[in-house]
């Protein structure tokens, strides 16, 4: 389903429909760049907010269709992961304010994908964010590694990282995964208020202030992380990933993995 996209003044209000829990897959991908297309074609100025549906933001990759990709071998996990990595990508460098309105649990996929927003305003009650790739048997990307130290600093993304804890609202804003908090009922007003922060005459300046910022993550993307990714798909598919991979899906499903 196409996401929506709605205008509260002059902020574009983009809001995550793929499926309910926004579980990021092949659809999710092709959804993300259909909507920034839109924003692209038909509101080009305008400063954005990122949202989900419901209690959930994005719940992050969707097993169900990832786990038997993963299983198939390395060149369709290469393959795949080329269409992954650009989304992220596209989210990092659009050249307007992004402000993520995280309405609800964000957890590894789905919290990255907040976090490669500029700002992030979170609901205060009720959510649960973290990335839980390593426990799991899923190598966590270098390249969103390096975006995560750029938007969180790298002692917290290491530990978000290597160790896959969840965390509470008051958790992650205090340890600066989330910029503040608001109420379920101010998180959107909140979020667009500070996509607003920018002068409608400053939207030039504040995209060449962000490469600013963000060139020295972007050269460690172009010379760090993307070489170190090629070896991305052989941790993804080695005999141990693929065990851990059925001893996750058996413990969340309660069945065995068919793949």
């Amino acid at each position: 389903m196409s996401w929506t996209i709605e205008r509260r003044g002059r902020v574009a209000v983009v809001t995550m429909t793929t499926n309910p829990v926004n579980a990021q897959n092949r659809a999710f991908f092709a959804d993300l760049h259909d909507a920034f297309d839109r924003l692209e074609r038909d509101h080009a100025d305008s400063p954005v907010v990122l949202t989900g549906t419901g209690t959930r933001f994005s719940a992050g990759l969707d097993l169900g269709e990832n786990f038997p990709l993963l299983a198939s071998g390395p060149a369709a996990v290469a393959s795949w992961f080329q269409d992954y990595r650009a989304t992220n990508m596209r989210l990092f460098t659009y050249p307007r304010p992004m402000v993520a309105a995280v309405n609800g649990h964000a957890f590894a996929g789905g919290l990255i994908t907040a976090a490669v927003c500029d700002y992030r305003v979170a609901v205060a009650q009720g959510a649960r964010f973290g990335l839980n790739e390593v426990p799991i048997g899923i190598p966590m990307p270098a390249v969103y590694v390096r975006m995560l130290a750029h938007a969180w600093g790298e002692p917290v993304a290491s530990r978000a990282c290597l160790l896959g804890e969840i965390f509470t609202p008051e958790q992650a804003h205090a340890l600066g995964m989330v910029h503040e908090l608001a109420s379920a009922d101010d998180l959107l007003d909140r979020a667009v208020a500070v996509a607003e922060r920018t002068p409608e005459d400053c939207i030039e300046q504040y995209a060449f202030t962000k490469r600013a910022c963000q060139a020295a993550a972007l050269r460690d993307i172009a010379e760090l992380a993307d070489p170190l990714d090629e070896e991305l798909p052989g941790g993804m598919t080695s005999d141990r990933a693929r065990q851990a991979h059925r001893r996750y899906w058996q413990q969340l499903k309660g069945r065995p993995a068919e793949w």
